[in-house]
């Protein structure tokens, strides 16, 4: 009968199993002196995954979200900049990812709010309370996100509203907030228990709006109402679009109209059937905005539609787990980057259902595919504009296998133009509610 506890005998039968292995002891020595990542780097990964593409579109600079989680907005104005640029005949632009960041944080506040109202009635230690509470306001997002707040408030170039510290610094702006929305939900919590209606809380919210609102604007800057847009395009020219809103700028310039366009999803878990829609219950950040959905499909058809928009010239918004089987400085994405399994002696591989059901993977980060490189019909690497700067990668961008993508690929956002008919019919079916803490409710950072 096997042994429940760790025993004194058995220590000594584990210590002489390495003993008798004549890897250890150099084995031992190469990751206590160098790390894990050091003495598995495979030369051979590097050595294939070369920056050349059979499908390529030029972009602008490479951008940086600095120590913020971003990206999700930032691979947003990268996608829609280069609508501004080919208008403008500009060689590189840049959007006011700050000005996003604003009213991102002052939606999710009134999203919070309004989701506290609608919760008062359960304990403070319920699942739900515990999660609505847990990070109200973090900096991350989704698409859908990204399309609410472009829709309501529009878009403006950068030098109208920079970055200030906080903005590129955002924790602790971010922590005195929350701790602000949770001090307001212990409030409308313990009114609604001495019997203060949920209408009567719901009008003292605007103050609490108003609070948030005055912070941002201390630590973001004021967005601005209307402006002259003014420029000087490839050929020297000048230019200048005067009394200009956010809105009327997005709609001459960026021109885009962002409900074509579809988040397609790979999640090969048990409770996800493919061709279905899903949402993610009180997900979101504009309260009457568009709720997240997704349409869950084979890993192929993900790559399929992106390589369709790629040819077609228009970037590829998507989401990944970029922590895993990648290097920063070298900007690779590859699941033969490191030989985990050989170094360590044991196998540490989920397949990408495990991945998601135990925990050990999920959607962290979002990114532009700007190109592909296909080979008798089948996507081989991708080309990655990442927003971490010009310092990591190549001179700020990553390059993909197409391994990589079947393994730690989650999300692509393309237009609808790009769906098959089948798809088609089945984005009209109500969409299945999956729960707040689902790992296809993560957010991207």
């Amino acid at each position: 009968m096997a042994e429940k506890e760790i025993s004194l005998a058995k220590l000594d039968k584990f210590k002489k199993s390495l003993n008798d292995d004549p890897s250890h002891s150099i084995l031992q020595k190469a990751l206590v002196n160098s790390g894990i990542e050091a003495v598995t780097l495979n030369q051979s990964s590097q050595i294939k995954m070369q920056h050349t593409y059979s499908v390529e579109i030029k972009t602008g600079d490479i951008t940086n979200q600095k120590s913020s989680g971003r990206c999700w907005m930032f691979a947003g104005m990268n996608v829609l900049r280069k609508r501004i640029m080919e208008k403008c005949n500009l060689k590189t632009f840049e959007l006011s990812q700050n000005y996003i960041l604003f009213y991102d944080k002052l939606e999710k506040a009134n999203y919070f709010y309004e989701n506290i109202l609608d919760t008062l009635e359960l304990e403070t230690d319920s699942r739900l309370v515990s999660w609505l509470l847990h990070a109200p306001l973090q900096d991350g997002g989704q698409w859908d996100m990204l399309v609410n707040v472009i829709e309501k408030y529009g878009v403006v170039p950068k030098w109208l509203m920079p970055e200030t510290f906080h903005s590129s610094n955002t924790r602790k702006m971010a922590q005195l907030l929350t701790r602000k929305l949770r001090r307001d939900a212990a409030y409308m919590r313990r009114e609604f228990s001495k019997g203060k209606t949920i209408e009567k809380l719901r009008e003292e919210k605007e103050s609490m709006i108003i609070d948030v609102h005055k912070v941002l604007c201390r630590c973001l800057g004021n967005p601005p109402e209307s402006f002259d847009f003014e420029y000087t395009d490839k050929d020297d020219k000048f230019h200048r679009d005067e009394n200009l809103t956010p809105k009327t700028f997005y709609d001459k310039y960026v021109d885009v109209n962002l409900s074509d366009y579809i988040s397609l999803i790979n999640a090969p878990t048990a409770d996800k059937p493919f061709d279905r829609t899903y949402t993610v219950q009180r997900l979101g950040n504009v309260v009457g905005g568009n709720i997240v959905k997704y349409l869950n499909v084979h890993v192929d058809e993900l790559k399929r539609a992106a390589s369709e928009q790629l040819k077609e010239g228009e970037l590829v918004w998507f989401g990944c787990d970029v922590g895993k089987m990648m290097d920063r400085k070298l900007g690779i994405m590859d699941t033969e980057l490191f030989d985990y399994t050989s170094a360590l002696g044991t196998e540490v591989e989920l397949t990408k259902a495990e991945q998601l059901e135990y925990g050990d993977s999920l959607m962290t980060h979002a990114m532009v595919f700007t190109a592909v490189n296909i080979v008798d019909g089948k996507t081989v690497r991708w080309k990655v504009e990442n927003s971490w700067g010009d310092k990591s990668g190549k001179e700020g961008w990553f390059i993909m296998s197409d391994e990589w993508f079947d393994k730690y690929m989650y999300q692509v956002v393309v237009n609808k133009k790009y769906l098959t008919k089948e798809q088609l019919e089945i984005l009209k079916t109500k969409p299945i509610e999956l729960k707040p803490w689902d790992p296809m409710g993560s957010l991207a950072k």
